[in-house]
C-alpha cells in the first residue's frame, strides 16, 4: 500500500510505530486505504513484525506531518510469516485520543466493514497467525473533540460489558493496587521492588472519581467528567463513595440523597442507586467503571492485561460496603485478590523495607471520609492494634461548611433567601472549594460568583471574602471530631498521644495547615511527611499486590473495624465479634427456642458499636423454619460468625437436633427500621442463657447533628 512503518525497541514497553503515509489528504488516505482500517483497528504492512499481544504505539500521520491517529493498541495477528505471503500486522485498538476517536467515527463509519471490533485481514496479504483464543473488544464510539477517551466506552459497555463480567476474571498477569476514593482515584504497581503511580491519559498521577453523562447522552469518566459538573450537575455523579453498599431506605441516605445535584434512586435491591439519561445505575456499576478507567490506564501502561487488583476501602466500612467493592471490582473485570483497608496500606509505604520497630498512627482525612488506625510495625509485620472513623467526614464538609457561610452572608447582605439552581449551587460549591485549596498558601481570598440568583427581576452576585481566621472557625469543629476518634482509637487499647512512634497523615484533606496544627498540639510532635498524601493509599495497595505475587513479603494482622453480633428481644445488640478483634477470627453463639413448640426463629445480624440493635447496620435475617417442636428452651440454635482476613463476614445458623444449616447472604436490602419491628413482634431468639449486657464501646454523639451540620 505504500506505507511505511519505523518500530522502535529502544526500551522494553509498549512499542513505538510510526508511520508516514504516502497521501496528502484523509479523503485519499480513506479512499486508498479504507479497506484496510475499522473503528475496531488498523492492518499495516511493516518490515518488522512484532509477535501477537506485543503492545503497539501507534502514531500515525499523513505525507504533510499532519497527525490523523494516535492510539494505543495490541498485536492481534501478523502475516507473512514462514515466507507466505505479504508481511504485516493487524493492529487491535485498545485506547484513542480524541482527535483520533473523531476521525474514525467521522471518517471510517460509512464503510461497510466499518463497525468491527478488529483489525481488517485483507484478502490479498495471505493467511495469519493469530492468538490463541483471541477476544474481541468492545470499541467505544467516538466521543466530540475535547472529550478525551476516559471511558466513552463506558456508553457502549453499559450493559453488554457488566454481562460479559459474569464470568469469573482471569487470575493470570500483574496485580496491580488501587485507591478507589471519594474525590479521586489512584492505580500503582511495583516494578523491580519499587511502587510507582501510573499517570491517567491526562498525564495526572490520579483521576477524579466523577461519572457522567455529557450533552451526546455518551457516559465519561475522571477529567472530562469533572469538566461538565458546573454546567451539567444534574447527569454528573461524584461522592457516590459515601453510599455504595447501602440501603436506599437507610436514615443516612435518606439524609443525603437531595444534597446531590443528580439523583439518587431506589436500585433494583432496594439499595442506592443513580439515575442518568433515564437508566438506573446501582452504586456498583458506577464504582466499575471507575475501575474500569484505571484499570485501562494500568494496561495502556503496562502494555499487557490486567485482571488483578487490591483495591482499598475505609477501615471504618461495613461488611456490606466491602461485599459491594468486591462486586464493581468483578463488575470491571478485576479479580479482587484482597480488600485492604486504606490506612494499613499507608503504613505500608511508610515502613516497607525499613525494618522498623514503631507503633505509628495513620490519620486518614480524605474527600468523603476519615479513617484512624493504630498500628504496630515490627520488620515486616504490620499489626493493627485499633481503628476507627466516621464514614461521613471528609473534604466535602469542609467545602460544605464553607458553603453554608456563603448562603449565610448572601442572605445578610440581600434580604434573600438563596432561591437558585443546582447548576447555581454547584458553582457556589466549586468556588468554595478553589477558595479553601488558595488558603493553604494566602492569608484571604475572594470568592466571586455572578448571577447566582433572581430576586424581584434583578439578578444577585454572591461576593464574600474568606480568611484563614474565618476558615479556621467554621473548620475546627469538622477537626475536633477526628481528634475525637484518635483519642476513642488510643483509649480502645489503653494508649496515649505519647504512646505513638509517629503520626502519618493520608487523604487530600489532610494537607490543610489547620489540621497539621492540630495534630502536633495533639501528639506533641510533627506529623510525618515521609508519604504522599494522594498516593500513598495506591502505593501500599501495590506493595501488598508485589507480596501476593511473591507469595512472601510482608504480614499483615488486620481487626474487625465495627462489632459483629445478633439482635436480642428489646432491641438489644449482643456482640459476637468485638470490635479491634484481631483478623481472621471465628466465635459460636447459642440461642434457643423462647416458647413452647416454637417452629420458627429468625436471627438478626447486625453490625455496630451501639447496644441498641437499631442505631447499627443491619446486615441479614438468617429464617430457620420447621424446626422440631419442643418445650420453650428445649431447641438449640448455634450461630457461628466467621470474619476473613479483610473483614467480610460469613454468619451460619446451625440446629443442633437435626444438623439443618442456614448461611447468611449479608445484604442491605431490608428496610432498617423494619428490623426492630420484627424483633419486637417475634420473641423467637432467646439467648441460652442471659448474657450480661455488653459495655457500650466509647461511642461520638451527636449524630444526628452532625448530619445537619454537614449540609
Amino acid at each position: 500500500m505504500g506505507e511505511r512503518s519505523d518500530v522502535s525497541d529502544a526500551n522494553p514497553g509498549p512499542v513505538g510505530l510510526a508511520v508516514k503515509l504516502p497521501f496528502a489528504t484523509t479523503a485519499e488516505f480513506i479512499t486508498k486505504y479504507g479497506v484496510n482500517l475499522t473503528r475496531g483497528g488498523i492492518y499495516l504492512r511493516s518490515k518488522v513484525v512484532k509477535p501477537v499481544g506485543t503492545a503497539v504505539t501507534i502514531d500515525l500521520k499523513l505525507s504533510s506531518g499532519e497527525r490523523i491517529l494516535y492510539a494505543s493498541a495490541v498485536v492481534h495477528f501478523t502475516t507473512g510469516q514462514g515466507g507466505q505471503g505479504v508481511t504485516g500486522m493487524g493492529l487491535r485498538f485498545l485506547t484513542l485520543d480524541a482527535a483520533s476517536q473523531k476521525f474514525l467515527k467521522k471518517e471510517v463509519s460509512a464503510l461497510p466493514h466499518a463497525d468491527s471490533p478488529n483489525p481488517p485481514l485483507p484478502i490479498n496479504v495471505g493467511p495469519a497467525v493469530f492468538a490463541p483464543e483471541a477476544v474481541s473488544p468492545v470499541i467505544p464510539e467516538a466521543p466530540a473533540a475535547g472529550e478525551g477517551s476516559a471511558l466513552d466506552a463506558g456508553a457502549q459497555v453499559q450493559g453488554p460489558a457488566f454481562e460479559s463480567s459474569k464470568v469469573p476474571p482471569s487470575r493470570s498477569g500483574p496485580i496491580v493496587g488501587i485507591d478507589l476514593g471519594t474525590t479521586n482515584s489512584c492505580v500503582a504497581h511495583v516494578k523491580n521492588g519499587k511502587p510507582s503511580v501510573l499517570s491517567s491519559r491526562e498525564g495526572y498521577s490520579t483521576v477524579p472519581s466523577i461519572l457522567a453523562l455529557n450533552s451526546r447522552g455518551k457516559l465519561v469518566i475522571g477529567h472530562p467528567a469533572k469538566g461538565q459538573m458546573l454546567t451539567n450537575p444534574r447527569s454528573t455523579v461524584y461522592g457516590a463513595k459515601r453510599m455504595v453498599g447501602r440501603s436506599f431506605d437507610s436514615p443516612v441516605v435518606q439524609k443525603i440523597k437531595d444534597k446531590f445535584a443528580y439523583e439518587v434512586t431506589r436500585g433494583e435491591q432496594g439499595d442506592a442507586a443513580v439515575r442518568l439519561g433515564g437508566r438506573v445505575y446501582s452504586l456498583q456499576e458506577v464504582s466499575a467503571l471507575l475501575l474500569r478507567e484505571v484499570k485501562e490506564i494500568a494496561e495502556n501502561q503496562l502494555g499487557q492485561p490486567v485482571c488483578r487488583a487490591v483495591i482499598t476501602v475505609p477501615a471504618y466500612y461495613t461488611d456490606p460496603q466491602r461485599q459491594a467493592v468486591r462486586e464493581a471490582g468483578r463488575l470491571a473485570g478485576l479479580y479482587v485478590e484482597r480488600i485492604l483497608n486504606e490506612p494499613t496500606a499507608a503504613a505500608l509505604v511508610y515502613g516497607y523495607g525499613k525494618k522498623l520497630r514503631q507503633r505509628v498512627l495513620v490519620y486518614d482525612l480524605g474527600g468523603g471520609t476519615f479513617d484512624a488506625s493504630v498500628l504496630q510495625l515490627t520488620d515486616d509485620i504490620y499489626e493493627v492494634l485499633s481503628t476507627g472513623g466516621d464514614t461521613f467526614l471528609g473534604g466535602l464538609d469542609f467545602d460544605n461548611a464553607i458553603v453554608e457561610e456563603l448562603l449565610r452572608d448572601f442572605k445578610e447582605k440581600t434580604g434573600k433567601e438563596f432561591q437558585g439552581d443546582r447548576v447555581a449551587m454547584q458553582r457556589i460549591t466549586d468556588a468554595a472549594e478553589r477558595a479553601k485549596c488558595a488558603l493553604s498558601e494566602r492569608s484571604a481570598v475572594r470568592i466571586q460568583v455572578p448571577f447566582v440568583t433572581v430576586a424581584d427581576g434583578k439578578a444577585l452576585d454572591l461576593d464574600y471574602t474568606l480568611n484563614r481566621e474565618k476558615l479556621m472557625e467554621l473548620t475546627d469543629s469538622l477537626i475536633d471530631r477526628t481528634l475525637e476518634t484518635c483519642q476513642e482509637v488510643l483509649l480502645a487499647k489503653g494508649l496515649s498521644p505519647r504512646d505513638i512512634d509517629e503520626v502519618i497523615l493520608v487523604g487530600g484533606q489532610s494537607r490543610y495547615p489547620r489540621v497539621h496544627e492540630k495534630m502536633t498540639t495533639f501528639f506533641g510532635k510533627t506529623p510525618s511527611k515521609s508519604v504522599h498524601p494522594d498516593e500513598a493509599v495506591a502505593l501500599g495497595a501495590a506493595l501488598l499486590a508485589y507480596s501476593l505475587e511473591r507469595a512472601e513479603g510482608v504480614t499483615l494482622i488486620d481487626v474487625l473495624p465495627m462489632s459483629v453480633g445478633v439482635g436480642l428481644p428489646g432491641g438489644r445488640f449482643k456482640p459476637v465479634l468485638d470490635r479491634n478483634l484481631p483478623l481472621p477470627a471465628q466465635k459460636q453463639y447459642v440461642i434457643s427456642t423462647s416458647r413452647d413448640n416454637q417452629t420458627e426463629l429468625e436471627v438478626a445480624i447486625f453490625q455496630g458499636d451501639s447496644d441498641r440493635a437499631e442505631a447499627n447496620e443491619h446486615l441479614s435475617t438468617l429464617k430457620l423454619q420447621n424446626l422440631p417442636k419442643g418445650p420453650k428452651g428445649s431447641v438449640k440454635i448455634e450461630v457461628t460468625f466467621a470474619a476473613s482476613s479483610e473483614g467480610l463476614v460469613k454468619v451460619v445458623a446451625r440446629e443442633s437436633s437435626t444438623g439443618r444449616e442456614v448461611a447468611t447472604t449479608l445484604s442491605t436490602n431490608e428496610r432498617p427500621e423494619a428490623v426492630p419491628a420484627k424483633m419486637a413482634e417475634n420473641s423467637g431468639s432467646a439467648p441460652q442463657s442471659p448474657p450480661p449486657e455488653p459495655a457500650p464501646a466509647p461511642r461520638r454523639t451527636g449524630l444526628l447533628d452532625w448530619l445537619k451540620r454537614m449540609f
